[in-house]
């Protein structure tokens, strides 16, 4: 796939992951939308990248996702000011159980708020030209973590409607494919103090041994290894990437 050119959507785009994939985009020619609740690191951002790639190439949309006219107005000033949008990345997500509400309203509604409109704006059956949705799982998805099991469901709920989406009988209406692509464990804010991301105290020795084995890769790997999915992946598969190891797509039984 041709990135030179390409208008690209990134939710949580401001730091972490979502941040090395706005450089990786750019690196590549694609013009990017740096969508985030973080106005403030956001526009700090896209000073750093303009100054780096040229201000016609990157922009700032303020966006909560889980206010959908916020987030429908993201994707609105994307379009009008690239002409058009090619790929959207559901990235923004939060790890915290004892947030549970605001972790699923981020996590998995705030991914299927982002597909629709991106099939909205992206659909050839509404008017536009077809695209990517890329939608954020995790390792947990493969191996359930005992000490998060709140996040563990978002991201299970992820997959299954990436899947679903992502089957050609929804391909063959709007022209988009719909991916989902799993990071494990990144260096990033992710986990701030787990103590206070629990569900309770008594969890911490579970994730202790959840993550007793986990090595950590950086931001960077994880964003070049998204490129990579994207040169290869078919609408609903999904891609895991860890340990700084290549991406692999993960097998599922036959239906």
């Amino acid at each position: 796939m041709e990135l030179k050119g390409k208008s690209v959507l990134i939710t949580g785009g401001a730091a972490g992951i979502g941040r090395a994939y706005c450089e990786e985009f750019l690196k590549h020619g694609a013009n990017v939308s740096v969508c985030d609740i973080n106005q403030d690191d956001g526009e700090d951002l896209v000073k750093q990248l303009s100054a780096k790639y040229g201000q016609d190439r990157v922009i700032f949309c303020h966006c909560d996702v889980t206010d959908y006219p916020q987030y429908e107005e993201s994707f609105e000033t994307t379009v009008n000011t690239f002409g058009d949008l090619d790929i959207a990345i559901n990235n923004a997500g939060i790890m915290n159980d004892r947030f549970w509400e605001l972790e699923v309203d981020i996590n998995l509604n705030g991914t299927i708020r982002g597909t629709l409109l991106a099939l909205r704006f992206m659909g050839k059956d509404r008017g536009g030209t077809g695209g990517i949705v890329v939608n954020t799982g995790s390792n947990v998805c493969l191996k359930p973590y005992v000490s998060i099991p709140i996040y563990t469901a978002t991201k299970h709920a992820i997959i299954g409607f990436t899947r679903s989406f992502g089957d050609a009988y929804h391909v063959n209406m709007t022209g988009v494919k719909v991916i989902g692509f799993c990071p494990s464990t990144t260096s990033t804010n992710l986990v701030r103090d787990v103590k206070k991301q629990l569900l309770s105290s008594e969890l911490e020795k579970a994730w202790e041994r959840d993550t007793a084995h986990c090595v950590t890769q950086t931001p960077e790997h994880v964003a070049r290894a998204l490129l990579q999915v994207l040169q290869k992946a078919a609408s609903g598969s999904v891609w895991l990437v860890e340990k700084n190891q290549p991406p692999r797509e993960v097998t599922f039984p036959a239906q």
